[in-house]
């Protein structure tokens, strides 16, 4: 059991390393590292398919909420290939959060993530 905990919180830890990463090229290898090449990562307002789409994504939300990082919320929970977790965006400036939500992932045998399937549960008017 643990040997898979320590699976998805790995892939989680990823996960958001490459969403809080510092410039193109930072973005671009963090998203390599945790996402397969025929990854795709689908929410309300995103359908993006491959590391160039995923990466393209993440710049565009950092993008418009400027200032802000990408935090888990809780505690990580999987089976098989499977995990969820929450997550909040926070602003550097004042400790607010005014986006939050929560993911499920698929991983690949590797430990990478597959599939992001996102549902927000708070977002700004």
């Amino acid at each position: 059991m643990s040997e898979n905990t320590d699976r998805y919180e790995t892939a989680v830890a990823r996960y958001f390393e490459a969403w809080n990463a510092g410039g193109p090229d930072t973005l671009t290898k963090a998203v390599a590292a945790a996402w397969t090449p025929d990854c795709t990562f689908t929410d309300p307002f995103t359908d993006a398919r491959g590391h160039e789409q995923v990466a393209a994504m993440i710049a565009s939300v950092h993008e418009r909420f400027p200032g802000f990082t990408v935090r888990p919320l809780g505690t990580v929970d999987g089976h098989h290939d499977t995990a969820r977790f929450g997550w909040e965006m926070v602003a550097e400036a004042d400790g607010s959060a005014p986006v939050a939500g929560f993911d499920v992932i698929v991983l690949d045998d590797e430990g990478r993530i597959r599939s992001v399937y996102g549902f927000l549960d708070r977002v700004p008017a």
